[in-house]
């Protein structure tokens, strides 16, 4: 079910004792949550998120309890910013619990104007070198998924095998992608606990620092080039080196050569991923949207075929 945001104002009232709601409205990043921005008396901001399917509240509590990890690190400076803490929960009639924080202030991370250097693009390497430093159990204990690199591989190869199904993959493209799947020297990473969903919206930075990340629903021990393969793709090009020369710095037992390679690799997979959630979700606007930038990227990857 849906709910509209003077609902879910309620809700963080009884969520937060002595929270006193003035206003509210629409927040970002819904998914499968319903999610609103509400502002105290005192002018303190609340975000407020209630699961919208049972899944999504079983992986909303997964994400708790990490969050409520990760504190920890964040403490003693292991990780360099902060992340949503928790303040309140309310009951919700159907089941699960609607969750409360305080609203982190910052900007939204904007990957185009980042440049080469010892600024923001650096900070975002050892930011997500960081996250890859962790110890696993921190996500293993949580309950969520835990990959082998072989399983991950695997993970990817059934996704390329079924978005070839629809006829949609561009012969050579395709070609591409199974021989890079099928080149095992190209998999073989140690996996790290990674974030799974960065997106500029969940990368907070003021004044040339990463200070804050959310949206951590989709933490796993994965692929390191995961959390990268979006940022090579996006960023301009001086600045994908200086985030990749400031995360190698950061990584203590980096040996991962093709690592780069890999998250390139990575960034173009996400197309097949966007075209089966078409697929899945009986989107032709997104089927159609994923097969042109799929020609797009045939066309502009066919030299090197």
């Amino acid at each position: 079910m849906s709910r509209t945001p003077l609902a879910l104002a309620a809700l963080s009232t009884a969520a937060v004792p002595g929270l006193d709601a003035q206003s509210v409205r629409v927040g970002d990043l819904a998914g499968d949550y319903d999610v609103a921005v509400v502002t105290g008396a005192d002018d303190q901001e609340w975000v407020v998120r209630a699961p919208r399917t049972t899944v999504a509240g079983a992986a909303l509590e997964a994400e708790i309890e990490l969050l409520d990890a990760l504190r920890l690190y964040i403490d003693t400076g292991v990780l360099p910013f902060v992340v949503p803490q928790v303040a309140g929960y309310a009951l919700l009639p159907e089941g699960g619990r609607a969750v409360v924080h305080r609203r982190i202030i910052g900007d939204n991370l904007d990957v185009e104007v980042l440049e080469q250097g010892p600024g923001l693009a650096a900070d975002l390497g050892r930011a997500i070198a960081a996250i890859h430093e962790l110890p696993t159990s921190v996500v293993e204990t949580c309950g969520l998924p835990s990959y082998t690199a072989s399983e991950y591989r695997e993970r990817r190869l059934t996704e390329v095998d079924e978005a070839a199904r629809t006829g949609r993959i561009p012969p050579t493209l395709l070609r591409r992608w199974e021989t890079a799947l099928e080149d095992v020297s190209l998999w073989r990473f140690k996996p790290v606990v990674t974030h799974g969903d960065l997106a500029p919206d969940q990368l907070l930075v003021d004044r040339q620092r990463v200070v804050a990340v959310s949206g951590w629903a989709e933490a796993r021990v994965a692929d390191p080039a995961d959390d990268l393969a979006w940022l090579i793709a996006a960023a301009p090009m001086e600045a994908v080196d200086s985030i990749m020369e400031a995360y190698q710095l950061r990584r203590k037992e980096l040996t991962d050569p093709r690592l780069a390679e890999r998250a390139m690799l990575v960034g173009e997979l996400a197309l097949a991923r966007w075209l089966l959630h078409g697929v899945r979700h009986r989107l032709p606007e997104v089927v159609e949207d994923a097969t042109s930038m799929l020609e797009d990227l045939d066309e502009a990857t066919l030299d090197e075929s």
